[in-house]
C-alpha cells in the first residue's frame, strides 16, 4: 500500500523549525555563559594574578578542545596556508584582548570593562578604512558617531575617576584589545580556510597560552602562590573549559546556521548579560551617565550590524 505524501509534507517544516529552535537554544546558552564570565573572571581576579588567569583559561580549554577534536578524528596540525590565521586568532584576538582586558578588570570595574571590550564592532568600521580602504557608508558613519558619544560618556571624567590609579590605562587597554579583535574579525572575513575553524582552535588557544604563560612567569612570579581551593577550581573550570572551549564548539557548530546579522545581534546579548550580572553578582552601580552611554553604544553597535547586512544584501 502507498504510503500518503501528506504526513511527510506536514513533518518537514516542523523539522525545520525543530532544527532551528535547537540552534537558538544553543546560541542563547552560549550567550548566557559569556555573559557570566566577565563577573566570574572578576572574582576570580582576587586570588589568580590577571595575566595567570589568562594563561590558565586558553590552557585549559586548548586542553580540552584537543580532546574534543580528537575524539571526532580531525586533530592535525593546521596547513601552512591558516597558519597567518591561527598566529592572527592566537596573538591578537586571545593573547592581547584577554591578556589587557584582565588587567584593565584589575582597575576598572566589570560593567564598564565588558561595554568597552565589546566597542569591536565600530573599531571594524575604522579598522576596515585604514586597512583596505573601504570608505564607510553613511549607516556606518553613523554608527561610529553614535557608539563613539557612548564610549565618551563612559569614559568622561564624570562617570570614571581619572585620577584614580590605573584607571586611564585600564580603559586604553579595553580599547587597544577591542580595537585588535576588530582587526582579526576583517582577517577572517578574508582568510580562505583549509581546516575548519573548530579543527584549528585548540592551536590557536596553545599559541596564546603559552606567551601569556612566558609573560606571566616574568611579570607576576611563579604560580606556586596562588591558592587553590575549591570555589577557585570551580571558577577555573567553568572560565576555561566551559565559557571559553564549550562556548567555542556552539560558535562554531551553530553560529554558521544562522545569517551574520542574526549572530551579530546575538552576541549583543554578551555585554548586556555581563553588564546585568555584574550589577547583581559584584553590587556595580548603573548611573544615569553610564545607562546614556550603554544605550549610544549598543545603538551604534546595532547600526554597525545592520550597515553590515546591507551591505551584503
Amino acid at each position: 500500500m502507498r504510503t500518503s505524501p501528506i504526513p511527510l509534507a506536514i513533518s518537514r517544516p516542523k523539522l525545520l523549525l525543530s532544527d532551528r529552535a535547537r540552534t537558538l537554544a544553543w546560541l542563547g546558552l552560549m550567550v548566557l555563559l559569556w555573559g557570566l564570565s566577565w563577573p566570574a573572571t572578576r572574582i576570580a581576579l582576587d586570588a589568580v594574578p590577571p595575566l595567570w588567569l589568562a594563561a590558565i583559561r586558553f590552557g585549559s580549554a586548548a586542553l580540552c578542545l584537543f580532546a574534543f577534536v580528537a575524539l571526532r578524528g580531525r586533530l592535525a596540525f593546521p596547513p601552512r596556508a591558516d597558519w597567518p590565521i591561527v598566529a592572527s586568532m592566537g596573538l591578537l584576538q586571545m593573547m592581547t584582548f584577554t591578556g589587557l582586558g584582565m588587567i584593565a578588570m584589575t582597575h576598572v570595574d566589570t560593567s564598564r570593562a565588558v561595554l568597552l571590550a565589546y566597542t569591536t564592532p565600530l573599531w571594524g568600521v575604522i579598522a576596515g578604512w585604514m586597512m583596505h580602504r573601504n570608505a564607510p557608508t553613511r549607516w556606518q558613519l553613523l554608527a561610529l558617531a553614535v557608539g563613539l558619544a557612548g564610549v565618551g560618556l563612559v569614559c568622561s571624567p564624570w562617570e570614571m575617576d581619572w585620577s584614580a590609579p590605573g584607571t586611564v590605562m585600564g580603559a586604553a587597554f579595553l580599547l587597544i584589545g577591542a580595537i585588535c579583535w576588530s582587526v582579526v574579525i576583517l582577517h577572517i572575513k578574508r582568510h580562505r580556510w583549509s581546516a575548519s575553524p573548530l579543527a584549528l582552535a585548540p592551536w590557536q588557544m596553545l599559541l596564546a597560552a603559552v606567551p601569556l604563560s612566558c609573560f606571566a612567569l616574568a611579570l607576576e612570579g611563579s604560580p606556586a602562590a596562588i591558592a587553590f581551593d575549591l570555589r577557585l577550581l570551580e571558577l577555573l573550570l567553568f572560565i576555561g573549559p566551559v565559557a571559553t572551549s564549550a562556548c567555542f564548539v556552539i560558535s562554531a557548530e551553530h553560529g554558521r546556521r544562522i545569517s551574520t546579522f542574526a549572530m551579530s545581534n546575538f552576541t549583543l546579548g554578551v555585554p548586556l548579560i555581563g553588564i546585568l550580572a555584574s550589577m547583581l553578582l559584584l553590587g556595580n552601580s548603573l548611573s544615569p551617565l553610564f545607562a546614556a552611554g550603554l544605550c549610544l553604544v549598543f545603538a551604534g553597535m546595532l547600526l554597525a550590524a545592520m550597515a553590515a547586512a546591507r551591505a551584503r544584501a
